[in-house]
């Protein structure tokens, strides 16, 4: 675990579905009814109840972002983004992929949340390169942090050591150093 900017954006290795945070991204379908990955694991630890209020959504199409209660998670809420399938970085992937963080950070703002958790959007079954995908999720980051006064802290938890390491490589490289302090988590 590492804290950038203020402590105010943290790295970390874990497992999302188990934040004590105002909100987390699922890195969702288009259908946003659950799927593999991250996805259907946010769904099956928020429970039926999930699926239900997602269908009433009507789906989301690659960039947007819709949020939805927590359920069973300890998160108070679910935003789901839905990522672009990396075809090469010809067909607007980036732009989609910055649009997903800052449609996320966006609503983050509007419901008055805090504290948000991302997963690597797209960098799984997605394809997007993990190097890429994480210059731009800590970019989007900092913008949204000099934007909206309102959000206190932004975590990146990653599912593997070696996604924490390009997290934190390239965190150190747009932020400086790693803040001195504790997590507030």
């Amino acid at each position: 675990m590492a804290l950038y900017l203020g402590e105010r954006i943290e790295t970390l290795r874990g497992d999302i579905t188990r934040l004590s945070v105002d909100a987390i991204v699922n890195a969702a379908n288009a259908t946003l009814l659950g799927g593999g990955g991250v996805d259907g694991a946010i769904h099956r630890a928020a429970g039926p109840a999930l699926l239900e209020e997602c269908r009433a959504l009507g789906g989301a199409r690659p960039g947007e972002a819709k949020i939805t209660r927590g359920h069973r998670l300890p998160a108070r809420h679910v935003i789901h983004a839905v990522g672009p399938v990396w075809h090469g970085g010809r067909q607007g992937e980036d732009q989609i992929l910055a649009s997903c963080y800052r449609e996320s950070l966006r609503l983050t703002a509007e419901w008055k949340l805090g504290t948000v958790a991302f997963p690597a959007i797209s960098t799984g079954a997605y394809g997007f390169p993990i190097e890429r995908a994480t210059r731009i999720a800590l970019e989007e980051a900092r913008g949204a942090l000099a934007l909206h006064r309102s959000l206190e802290r932004l975590v990146f938890c990653c599912f593997s050591g070696e996604d924490l390491a390009v997290y934190d490589a390239t965190a150190q490289d747009l932020f400086g150093e790693r803040d001195q302090g504790k997590s507030p988590s």
